[in-house]
């Protein structure tokens, strides 16, 4: 069975206007359970928050859509 993606997070325009999505990002990932995923919108690949989330049981995969765009897949790991 394939994973689903719950819900997809642009922070693009947050950070344009100097807002900090960090809560942003983190309620979404609080709303993901095991085995499901969340795509995060962002202007550039952000590192910090792979180890954040790693914590919290997700993997991620990158993808460079645009010079300034960036698409992040987060998936919860499956709990036995």
């Amino acid at each position: 069975m394939g994973k689903d993606v719950l819900l997809e997070v642009d922070v693009r325009d947050d950070i344009k206007k100097g807002m900090e999505p960090f809560k942003k990002i983190m309620d979404a990932a609080k709303s993901v359970q095991s085995g499901e995923q969340f795509v995060l919108h962002a202007p550039f690949n952000p590192f910090p928050l792979f180890k954040v989330l790693g914590k919290k049981g997700f993997s991620h995969q990158s993808e460079q859509l645009e010079k300034k765009h960036w698409k992040i897949t987060f998936t919860k790991k499956d709990v036995e």
